[in-house]
This record gives C-alpha cells, sequence and structure tokens, in this order.
C-alpha cells in the first residue's frame, strides 16, 4: 500500500475491514429486502454492485491506507451482505416448507447443509488466490476469480429474480368492520 509491504500483522488488521462491512452490510441488505419485500431481487442489486467495487479496489486499493480500508469496508458489505440474506432466508424458507414443519432437528440439518454449502467458497477461494499469487504471480487473476464468482452468482440469482418478477400481488385486504352487521350492546 502506498510503495510500502504490508507486515502479516498489518494485513490481518486491514482484512477485518472486509468482515466489519459484511456485518453492517448484512443488517443493510436485510432492511431493504424487508423494505421492498424481495430477497433474490435485493441481493442480485447487491451483489451486482459489488464488481464495480471490485474493480475500483483492485485500481485504489494500493493508494492509501485509508483508501484500502474504506473500500474493503464497501465491498464487504456489497459481497457478504447478499450472502448472510440467502443463507437466512433459504433457511427460513425451508423452515416453513411442510415436510419439515415441526421437526426441529430436520430444520438444524438443513440450515447447516445451507451453511456448510456456502462455505465451500471460503474453501476455494484462498487456495486458487495462494495458487494464482504464488504459482502464476498473477494477482491480477485473483480479480478475475473474484469478477467471475460474483458473475455466477448473479447468474445462480437470475432464477429467484424471476420467480420474485412474476409473483402476483396479495389481493386486496378486506376491510375489518363490517358496516351491515353492526351489533349494539345495550347495558
Amino acid at each position: 500500500i502506498a510503495g510500502t509491504r504490508l507486515s502479516p500483522a498489518e494485513a490481518g488488521r486491514l482484512s477485518t475491514f472486509f468482515d466489519t462491512g459484511g456485518a453492517i452490510g448484512g443488517i443493510v441488505v436485510g432492511g431493504v429486502a424487508d423494505i421492498f419485500d424481495s430477497k433474490a431481487r435485493t441481493a442480485g442489486v447487491f451483489i451486482a454492485l459489488s464488481l464495480p467495487l471490485l474493480y475500483i479496489y483492485f485500481n485504489l486499493g494500493d493508494q492509501s491506507y485509508y483508501w484500502n480500508g474504506v473500500i474493503l469496508t464497501l465491498t464487504g458489505g456489497f459481497v457478504n451482505g447478499p450472502y448472510v440474506l440467502i443463507s437466512a432466508a433459504v433457511a427460513a424458507d425451508l423452515g416453513t416448507h411442510p415436510s419439515i414443519r415441526g421437526s426441529a432437528h430436520a430444520l438444524a440439518t438443513v440450515t447447516a447443509i445451507i451453511d456448510g454449502t456456502g462455505s465451500v467458497g471460503a474453501v476455494i477461494g484462498p487456495l486458487a488466490t495462494g495458487f494464482l499469487t504464488q504459482e502464476l504471480n498473477a494477482w491480477n487473476g485473483v480479480f478475475y476469480m473474484l469478477y467471475a464468482s460474483v458473475i455466477m452468482a448473479l447468474i445462480f440469482l437470475v432464477g429467484p429474480m424471476l420467480t420474485e418478477l412474476r409473483v402476483k400481488p396479495d389481493a386486496p385486504v378486506e376491510s375489518t368492520t363490517d358496516t351491515n352487521n353492526v351489533s349494539h350492546n345495550s347495558c
């Protein structure tokens, strides 16, 4: 950063900005999804916006410690926020499925499978990064890998986003006041 090499401790401290952004992003993305009643489209928009942030980080992240931290925080929010929403929403949706309803054991198993599947990327990413940086000496390749991951996530979200768009709005809510059958109690 700014022409200096970070120690492992400094790099570790800097990486916490990404995690902090992810925690904040999870709250923001969840709130936006609740406001617009749209989980898949909200996740899709936030994930799509992470592409330009990754590009900005690649080009400006080495300018200063300050900008590196700011961009890492924003990127963490736009990458991890949707991940939190997706994993929680899928678990919640499956929890209401008739085949699981009433079975805490089945719900715990399904939730663990969802979370474990999401962790596959956390295993593959560092392995691929190590290979790309040590064997090929190519940080550009790491960012291409990240771009490809974001694009794949968007592709997987197309179906759920289209489903949300096709869902018809709820029927109009009927009035709870029945004007034809009003009883008057007289004491």
